[in-house]
């Protein structure tokens, strides 16, 4: 089993910039595809961003391509998504979650290991 836990998160203006990060524990890290998601007060949860076990393919969600960037570094143990040009319906729990020998699914029901997740509010 494997243990995640996120942090980073906060209020922020539009246009402004946070960096996310979610700590693994309890197996190797490395073995595990990671991604990203994030889930708005009265909708589904949403896929963002996922990165391979190595940290060379990386797969985003329109909503995210060109402002968020996922990157991992493996003996941290740890997944980041920077997020720039931050909008207010970027607003959201973003959830970090894990996946054993995965490449970069981009579903829910791709990953098999979820954290309790950190609030982002961007206010206009």
């Amino acid at each position: 089993q494997v243990q995640l836990v996120e942090s980073g998160g906060g209020l922020v203006q539009a246009g402004g910039s946070l960096r996310l990060s979610c700590v693994a524990s309890g197996r190797t890290f490395s073995n595990y595809g990671m991604g990203w998601f994030r889930q708005a007060p009265g909708k589904e949860r949403e896929f963002v961003a996922a990165i391979s076990r190595s940290g060379s393919n990386t797969f985003y969600a329109d909503s995210a391509k060109g402002r968020f960037t996922i990157s991992r570094d493996n003996a941290k143990n740890t997944v980041y998504l920077q997020m720039n040009s931050l909008k207010p319906e970027d607003t959201a729990v973003y959830y970090c979650a894990a996946k054993y020998y995965a490449n970069t699914p981009s579903t829910v029901r791709g990953y098999d290991h979820w954290g309790q997740g950190t609030q982002v509010t961007v206010s206009s």
